[in-house]
Parts: C-alpha cells; structure tokens; sequence
C-alpha cells in the first residue's frame, strides 16, 4: 500500500516586505556592537547569499491557526472531500499562535484543534494535534501520516504546515530577515494506482547539533533579556546541511529503487538559496553526476523562509502553474526534502 497526497492548498500573506524596507533597521553584532558599514552593504550581501528579494508577514489580525485555516479549506476543496471524513488533523508548527505586538506563544488548545474548531467538524473521531519538529514537521507530518493509513489507523489525513516567524524575531539581528509567514496543507489518503510515496528517511542529530537553533535575547542590551527570539548559528546549520542531507537522500532515493535520472524534481525546503543549491550539487556528486538546471524550483526569492509551510506552498505553487519554468506531470517522480531545528532532517520520494 502508499500513500498520496490528494489535496493540497497554501495561504501567503498579502503584507509583503521587501529588503529595502530593513534599511533603517539598527542591525547589531553578537556582542551589541554595531556594524562598520551600512545596511545598504548588509542588505546587499544578504540577497547575494540568500536569494531572497522579498517575503510575505501575516496581517496583523491573523495568527499560525488562521492562516493554517485559510489554507485547509482550499486543500479540501481542492480534494473534493467531506471534512468530516477526515481521521487526523496533524499540524506541524514551531511557536504556536503569536498574536501581533506580543511575545508569548499560544498552544492551548493545540493549534490542530483550533484548526478542526474553525472548519466546523464535529466528527470527535477526527484526532487532531501538533507535532514540533522544526522546518521539516510537515514532511514529518506526512510520514506520520503513512504510519496511521498503513496501519489502518486512517483512511484520511490532514497534515499542516504553518507558522508566522515574523513575530519571534530579532529586529536587531541581521537573520531576521531570512524568516516569513505562510501555511501549506496536504489531505492524504491510500493511494488506488502507481502514485504515492515509494520511500522515506528521517533522522534527528541531538549531540553537538541540538542547539544550532535557538531561542535566545536580543543582541540589542538594552531589551529585556528574559524576551526571547529565533537565533542561529547559520555557519555550523549550512556545514550540517551539507554533510548530511545529501546523504539522507541518497538513503531515500535508493530505497525507493527509483534512478537518479528519472528525478524530475526535487522540493526542498526553501532556507538558503546558496545552501539548497550547495545540497542539491553534492546529491548529484554522489551519483557522480551534474544537477540538472531545472531540477530545484526555488519560491524563496518572493516569499522567504517560511519553515513549515515552504515545501507544501511551494507543491502547491507548482501544481497551480505559478512557478515559471516549472511544472509536475502524471508519473513524475519527485523528491520531498528539509532540514531544521532539531537538528532534524527527512526526505520521502514521491510518484505524482
């Protein structure tokens, strides 16, 4: 038996930011010092590394559990299905619902039943609840969800991948402007043709790596140490990526029997322009081949980091012909992949 994804939606926030708007932000260094030259330069270098132009924040009255909202109703219509027909609501989150101008997390109840309280089911046999597992939950969330239909557990899951990083972050911390807001929502179910997941891996590095995102105090001396913001070390979290994923992947592909020329393309979460594209060349290396031009389709430019929610927005995108160049026709093979806090990393290979 597989599994496939039979309905997919995403929401992206209207509030768009652009990088020029960071240009009077005071950016400082670890330490509180401020930088010897002018945010001109740190925005510049920022894009030459990143790739990112602009990115999308949540409008003030929405929270994770709206916009997760949002895009559940276009994955069930998108699904054709009966909501009440499904068996688990699993939502993959980071920081539970931020309302605007705070800075306390909100996950009671759980943001998968306050998602299953908005679309209205009354079903109490649909089993809704969060999972923490950084940017890659919602490919976790999948994989959970082809325990539970393999098992016979389910016949129908919603996974959900949402989160409004825009409101955990820095102002005074130049990473702050990698992080955005959005949710993409799959509904998954036993797959009746060729179509489905083939294979998967996943994994959790909780030595040294545990920590190479954190919460920590603004680098600004003069806030409240007791606040806490997103940080990084995004030297040691790109050496990570690269070392490993690329061969988490490889596991992934060899499993499912699939060669790597009949990859048509690989989905990865949207982190790091140079990261992914340093990823994906060292995947093919293992192959002791050359990455393909179009294999990667890339969303980060316009719509940032937005954890959770990067992979399944960004399937979402390419399903809806919104990604130029880039398109995913019947039989195509594809590969899922994110890595993130934890440090966790997962992967599963996919025919469409």
């Amino acid at each position: 038996m597989k599994i496939k994804i039979i309905g997919i939606g995403s929401y992206i926030p209207n509030l768009e930011v652009k990088n020029t708007d960071f240009d009077k932000h005071v950016f400082l260094n670890e330490d509180g010092t401020p930088f010897g030259y002018p945010n001109e330069v740190v925005i510049k270098k920022f894009k030459g590394i990143t790739g990112i132009e602009n990115r999308r924040y949540a409008e003030p009255q929405y929270t994770a559990s709206d916009l997760a909202f949002f895009a559940a109703q276009k994955a069930i219509a998108n699904a054709g299905i009966d909501a009440e027909t499904l068996d688990y609501i699993i939502f993959a989150h980071n920081f539970g619902d931020v309302k605007t101008g705070t800075h306390q997390t909100d996950i009671l109840p759980s943001l998968a039943t306050r998602v299953k309280n908005k679309l209205g089911i009354r079903n109490p046999k649909c089993v809704a609840y969060d999972i923490l597992f950084g940017c890659p939950g919602w490919i976790e969330g999948v994989l959970q969800a082809n325990a539970f239909i393999k098992s016979g557990m389910a016949k129908r899951v919603m996974v959900i991948g949402a989160e409004t990083l825009s409101r955990v972050v820095d102002d005074h911390d130049r990473d702050s402007m990698i992080y955005s807001d959005g949710a993409g929502v799959s509904i998954l179910e036993a797959s009746s043709d060729e179509s489905g997941l083939l294979s998967y891996e996943s994994a959790t590095y909780a030595n040294d790596e545990a920590n190479y995102l954190f919460f920590g105090k603004s680098y600004n001396p003069e806030l409240d140490p007791d606040i806490k913001y997103i940080k990084m070390y995004g030297r040691k979290i790109y050496e990570f990526a690269l070392s490993n994923v690329p061969l988490a992947m490889k596991s992934c592909l060899d499993q499912s029997g699939i060669g790597i020329d009949d990859v048509k393309k690989i989905l990865i979460h949207q982190a790091n322009e140079k990261m992914d594209e340093a990823i994906i060349e060292r995947f093919y290396k293992l192959y002791d081949k050359t990455s393909p031009k179009d294999i990667m389709p890339m969303s980060i430019h316009d719509l940032g980091n937005s954890s959770v929610a990067t992979v399944p927005t960004l399937y979402d995108l390419i399903l809806q012909k919104k990604v130029e160049g880039h398109e995913i026709n019947k039989g195509d093979v594809l590969i899922f992949a994110s890595v993130g806090a934890g440090m966790n990393i997962n992967a599963f290979v996919y025919r469409y």
